[in-house]
């Protein structure tokens, strides 16, 4: 552990280079739920990212227990503990998106639901996330430097998929999938370094700082 200080709130605080947050001084130590939170995002979007991208046509129906037990599960479980932590930004975040692929899983388990949603509205939930995406995605400025790029790669990607929605364009919705990949690789990448550097109990795989 070593010390640095909060800018913002000019108050020292205590920050373990193993996590990817700063934590506050005095704090329960708990497991970094990061590793998780970002492994459970980048595994789940692959795998539907294969789909959107047609380089695996298959993966689309696959990807649907994933949704319900890693991406949706195991991710609000990582939000929660983030919540233990104080940590808000990834508290935030991982419940978010964990509720993002719950919902995402429900809706195409009701084919009924999906048939009554049309393109339109297919679109118009993946627009809300874009919204969502895209506020997160300032936030993250003030994370480290492999957390934002991740989330830019997310909003884009949401981006292409809601134009792909609306417009019904399979391009547009498979350069969605293709971006999509970018950003599974890069919140890989913040798992890793996450879990490897706590394991490795010493940086291994750097995050890089924040602007």
């Amino acid at each position: 552990m070593t010390t640095i200080i909060d800018h913002q709130q000019s108050t020292p605080r205590e920050f373990d280079r193993n996590a990817i947050t700063p934590v506050a001084a005095g704090a329960r130590v708990i497991a970094d739920p990061a590793g998780l939170g970002l492994g459970a995002f980048a595994l789940t979007t692959f795998v539907l990212s294969l789909a959107n991208s047609g380089i695996i046509g298959g993966a689309g129906a696959a990807v649907l227990g994933i949704a319900l037990f890693y991406g949706g599960l195991a991710q609000v479980a990582a939000g929660m503990w983030e919540f233990v932590k104080g940590n808000t930004f990834g508290a935030t975040a991982f419940t978010s998106y964990g509720a993002f692929w719950l919902a995402f899983w429900w809706l195409l388990t009701n084919p009924e639901v999906e048939k009554a949603a049309g393109a339109a509205g297919v679109g118009a939930f993946l627009l809300a996330w874009t919204i969502f995406s895209a506020l997160m995605t300032v936030a993250s400025q003030k994370t480290n430097a492999v957390l934002f790029a991740t989330f830019v790669a997310v909003t884009v990607t949401f981006v292409a998929l809601t134009v792909g929605a609306f417009t019904g364009i399979a391009g547009i919705t498979q350069l969605g999938g293709w971006i999509g990949i970018i950003a599974a690789g890069l919140a890989w990448h913040g798992s890793f370094a996450v879990v490897t550097n706590a394991t490795w109990k010493r940086v291994v795989l750097p995050v890089w700082p924040a602007a």
